[in-house]
């Protein structure tokens, strides 16, 4: 497919990753946020990792809710490639919507347009080469442990609905011993490293010096 004419030309992708809980969406979030208010909206976007996790038609609602999410296998990343590289060829792609409650994708997709800075956020992204060697920018939010589970209990229970005995199971057997195995080796590749994620002012005004410079 030929380059859609008439949109932005994607000049960077910058990676947040770190453990579930971090903040990396919030980071994320306040970047676009500020980053509009001097920018046309188009200019900036963000794109999730987990809207990747694989369609699981397949397998009945008990086995879904048994998957290892944690694991690399549990996303599509090569999708996730595919449409980065299309990204950076200025073609618009459609963009997987993943539902919570059903440990499932949806029918229906996003459509969404090449913007001249993308940020993509996801606790594995440099965790896979593939995919690290699509990004100009790595990041890599270190927050402890026990804040990040803090805010993942509270996210699961009051945003997906989630028991609180089905995310203390879930974190136990497959987030924490995740995030050992493939999420917190995968600092070594960050070009920088934020704690506090999106509450750390200092860093977010680093950052969108950067970004600024790659818009104008």
């Amino acid at each position: 497919m030929a380059a859609e004419t008439g949109m932005p030309q994607l000049q960077a992708i910058i990676g947040i990753a770190g453990a579930s809980g971090a903040g990396k969406s919030l980071l994320a979030r306040q970047l676009v946020q500020q980053l509009r208010e001097t920018h046309a909206a188009a200019d900036v976007a963000i794109l999730n990792e987990d809207c990747y996790y694989r369609r699981r038609d397949d397998l009945p609602f008990a086995d879904r809710e048994q998957i290892n999410y944690d694991h690399p296998e549990a996303i599509e990343h090569e999708l996730l490639v595919e449409h980065l590289d299309s990204l950076r060829q200025g073609r618009t792609v459609d963009v997987p919507k993943y539902d919570y409650g059903q440990h499932n994708r949806h029918a229906e997709t996003d459509r969404l347009e090449p913007a001249r800075v993308l940020i993509l956020e996801g606790i594995l992204i440099l965790h896979i080469p593939q995919l690290r060697n699509l990004l100009d920018l790595k990041i890599y939010v270190d927050v402890p442990m026990d804040i990040c589970f803090s805010r993942r209990l509270r996210r699961d229970m009051v945003e997906r609905d989630r028991s609180l005995d089905s995310v203390l199971q879930q974190y136990h057997s497959t987030v924490r011993p995740m995030f050992f195995q493939f999420i917190e080796p995968s600092k070594q590749h960050a070009d920088l490293i934020i704690p506090h994620g999106g509450e750390n002012v200092s860093a977010i005004n680093v950052l969108l010096s950067h970004v600024k410079d790659l818009l104008t």
